[in-house]
């Protein structure tokens, strides 16, 4: 890989002496990793980019000065990302809250990209990602062996910026890593500390105050044997972990699509009436109602991906999608919605390539039929007070194939896919036919 980002000083971000959320106080301030925890500790961190542009930028030091003050007050409340995923003296993998490792704080890295503002841009409007740029726009975490920091930041300037005057282009990255928690949180995390930048302290105007209380999900009688059984499969001789590598970025194609409000409308509608018109033992399976958001669109991917991928396979073939469910709300008792942690599970939603592939204007119905609901996570809402992103992208694969749906300005929806190269050609024109209704 080609060096295009340039390291131009690391600090760290320390949260006060004073925080707003105590440390465990147990003997060690260690937070036992739940069964959920530990699937995900041979994860590659979760990586997202904050592309941010225009003249309303202000100078790159008073940019930085504004995330590091306001990072720092939002660790006052989420202190436990100051910490290390490590492992305890009893042999448990824990998040190391210690006073001692906490006052290390969360490692900051200020960059310069190897091209102008006009390149940064670019690589905010393109369809096709720049894999390599994109990699190299993120804080590295290296899950391999604990322990391993929970929390990392980026913020690169392009090389043309002048620090007397504003900057035309930046980008936040951050790696948070995935045994720390899922998706969800991590949202939760970044639109707190967008508040701080905005509000100043306290840090989490507007919002709850995370819990990160792991003790109803391991209070279930199997939940530690479970955990151990994860901990043994990942990281039979710790402190090494098997971690996961991610796809090889040299065959796989990633591109982005923004379905406006009216795109997803008439594709609502399209299978509403698709599934009105089921008459027969070969029609769509019926949708109640409906469909979200969320399975609209993801039956447009689903649909497509199987055309593009399936040509020679049998139609009686079965064809899965997974996604993954938040159980904060399905355990009992329940977690509350401020939970700080993993609380998923994976899910499939199943049809065979026949219905999805053969299935002609019915199919998107019977896609929509297989899939559940989920979260639109409002990735355009993270302003830190110079306004709202160009674009916000997940910087890393954890698998080959994959699709990132997130809320986008004026009700639209983000759509990022993976795929492998040689078939990201078929997959568009699928998508694209399907999504203008021919």
């Amino acid at each position: 890989m080609v060096p295009r980002v340039r390291v131009l000083s690391i600090t760290h971000v320390r949260p006060p002496a004073e925080t707003s959320n105590p440390l465990p106080d147990n003997g060690d301030h260690t937070i036992k990793l739940s069964l959920f925890d530990t699937m995900l500790i041979p994860l590659q961190p979760m990586q997202r980019l904050f592309f941010y542009e225009g003249d309303d930028l202000p100078p790159f030091p008073a940019l930085l000065a504004t995330l590091q003050s306001s990072l720092a007050a939002t660790l006052a409340v989420f202190t436990p990302l100051a910490g290390h995923v490590a492992v305890s003296k009893s042999g448990d993998v824990v998040i190391d809250c210690s006073p001692e490792v906490v006052s290390q704080g969360v490692r900051f890295v200020e960059a310069e990209y190897a091209g102008s503002t006009d390149d940064m841009r670019r690589l905010a409007s393109d369809a096709e990602h720049d894999v390599e740029a994109y990699a190299q726009l993120v804080p590295a975490l290296v899950v391999s062996a604990l322990p391993v920091p929970a929390l990392a930041v980026q913020v690169t300037m392009p090389a043309d910026t002048d620090d007397r005057g504003g900057i035309g282009a930046v980008v936040v990255g951050v790696s948070m890593n995935h045994g720390m928690a899922d998706g969800r949180a991590q949202w939760e995390f970044i639109r707190a500390w967008a508040a701080a930048a905005l509000g100043g302290s306290p840090a989490l105007l507007g919002t709850l105050p995370p819990v990160f209380d792991r003790a109803v999900i391991n209070s279930h009688p199997k939940a530690e044997a479970v955990a151990r059984k994860f901990v043994r499969i990942f990281a039979p001789a710790l402190p090494t972990v098997n971690a996961l590598p991610g796809p090889d970025l040299t065959q796989q194609g990633r591109r982005t699509y923004l379905l406006s409000a009216s795109q997803i409308l008439s594709l609502k509608q399209r299978i509403s009436l698709q599934s009105k018109r089921a008459d027969g033992d070969n029609a769509p399976a019926a949708v109640a109602k409906p469909p979200t958001t969320y399975a609209a669109v993801a039956s447009l991917v689903w649909t497509s991906g199987i055309r593009a991928k399936n040509a020679l396979s049998r139609a009686e073939d079965d064809a899965y999608l997974s996604f993954a469910a938040d159980c904060r709300a399905r355990l009992r008792p329940p977690m509350p919605a401020a939970f700080f942690g993993n609380c998923v599970k994976p899910c499939y939603a199943r049809a065979t390539v026949g219905e999805l592939r053969d299935g002609g204007v019915g199919a998107l119905a019977r896609a929509a039929s297989a899939i559940g609901s989920s979260h639109r996570f409002a990735a355009y809402e993270t302003d830190f007070g110079w306004g709202k992103p160009s674009r916000v992208e997940l910087a890393s694969a954890f698998v080959r194939e994959f699709v990132a749906l997130v809320g986008a300005p004026e009700g639209a929806v983000q759509v990022s896919v993976a795929l492998d190269r040689g078939r990201m050609e078929d997959f568009e024109a699928n998508f694209l036919s399907q999504l203008h209704g021919s």
